[in-house]
């Protein structure tokens, strides 16, 4: 397949981090041109961009994919009792069908919004595997691991599984393998060492949530005499192949502890700030430090959608208002977090982030023929502070075009739509 993409304003993201107006020319699943003159070739499909800006496509490096089946169901609640009164009786409820079409309709919002590559953790991964095979969608796959098992496995048997999960997929090229271990408060000195284990045997992504909340970080010390950095760190888990959710409670001494590691942080300030959690991931002194920096969305129960330029957003300007610093987080700091960090946490840098010759043509479509659009003195600033997710007119991922001006090739959008409201409604229905 070939695609032809023409008359291009274009955010490159490369190291120079330069702004081209050009064509680009994509064969197969790779960026073979970048050219401010005419590319005169016959191509699959030609795509006049007049009007329109051309970014990496975006990386969301923490979610929870079929929980797009709860979005709205249960709010402005404190986390202890979200998790234990809501969230967990209902995924006690789930099976493959229906994480078949919440993962369906979570793939379709991030398509629709500009994602494509995202990193999960959740339960039936190999069902979320297959859909985003299926669709083609650059995914990261966290099996996750719990103390008390999970909906899908029984605790005696998430080590087996988890080893096998990895075996299936670590030799495709879209979909990756990763292991999530849930928290430290959920898992135990046991299930850490086995998660190092597998990581180090496969050489796989670890994900886990961290330091979410302040009295997350006071349990675990009060029942493992460390903080959640620290017993992660023991158990050799603190390296440069895990990514730490959230971590709005760590202190400058657990940032050197990171560093000194090379573990990654997904950044999530719309769900950290819906749950109240109170603390701010010290992002600038995270910078200063050199840690790699992503954003993720969470999952839709808790943020409530999928959209990550309204993440950028609300990143940009939380950590203004809580320094009382303008300048403490450009735009464009914010836009790496979201394209070339992202891909620098998962490891493949080297593939996506940046639109650049030899790379993956991971690539999104802005339309810039809005009111809110308009004038455009600074396109990064409009990424961050202006744009949204409804504005991308087209996503290609991986060298196919998924969405097309505006149009789904591969996904039936009225039948996703009409399939998860049916499902959310019997899955509370049983509760």
């Amino acid at each position: 397949m070939s695609i032809l993409i023409k008359n291009a304003k274009i955010l490159t993201q490369n190291l120079k981090r330069e702004f081209l107006n050009g064509n680009i020319l994509i064969e197969d699943d790779e960026i073979v041109e970048i050219s401010k003159k005419s590319i005169n070739t016959e191509t699959d499909y030609k795509i006049d961009c007049k009007n329109k800006l051309i970014l990496p496509g975006l990386i969301n490096t923490h979610t929870h994919i079929p929980m797009t089946l709860l979005r709205g169901y249960s709010d402005d609640m404190i986390l202890d009792k979200w998790l234990n009164d809501s969230i967990w009786p209902i995924e006690s409820k789930l099976d493959k069908n229906s994480i078949e079409i919440g993962s369906k309709l979570g793939v379709l919002e991030m398509i629709a919004s500009g994602t494509t590559t995202f990193l999960d953790m959740y339960f039936f991964e190999d069902t979320i595997g297959k859909v985003s095979k299926k669709i083609g969608i650059r995914a990261f796959l966290g099996f996750a691991l719990i103390d008390n098992g999970t909906p899908e496995y029984s605790s005696n048997e998430l080590i087996i599984k988890c080893e096998n999960f990895v075996r299936r997929w670590k030799n495709n090229d879209l979909i990756k393998p990763a292991i999530a271990p849930h928290a430290v408060y959920t898992c135990g000195p046991e299930l850490l060492k086995k998660t190092y284990d597998i990581s180090n045997k496969y050489n796989t992504i670890i994900h886990t949530h961290c330091s979410e909340t302040r009295n997350e970080v006071y349990e675990v010390k009060k029942k493992y005499g460390l903080r959640p950095i620290k017993q992660l760190e023991k158990y050799g888990l603190i390296n440069d192949k895990m990514i730490l959710a959230h971590c709005g409670w760590i202190t400058k001494n657990e940032i050197q502890d990171i560093t000194k590691h090379g573990a990654k942080i997904s950044h999530c300030p719309i769900s950290n700030m819906k749950i109240g959690s109170g603390g701010y991931a010290p992002i600038p002194e995270m910078i200063d430090s050199n840690i790699v920096v992503s954003l993720g969305t969470d999952g839709a129960a808790s943020n409530n959608t999928l959209d990550m330029f309204e993440t950028m957003k609300f990143c940009a300007l939380i950590h203004k208002q809580h320094r009382w610093d303008p300048e403490i987080l450009p735009s464009q700091s914010v836009l790496d977090f979201a394209t070339i960090q992202g891909a620098k946490a998962l490891k493949i840098d080297q593939y996506v982030g940046s639109i650049e010759v030899g790379k993956k043509a991971d690539i999104i479509i802005i339309d810039l023929n809005k009111p809110h659009l308009t004038p455009k003195h600074d396109y990064v600033s409009h990424i961050v502070y202006a744009v949204k997710g409804s504005d991308v007119d087209t996503t290609i991922v991986n060298g196919k075009p998924i969405m097309l001006e505006n149009k789904f090739l591969r996904l039936d959008e009225q039948k996703i739509l009409d399939d998860a409201e049916l499902c959310a409604k019997n899955l509370t229905s049983k509760l």
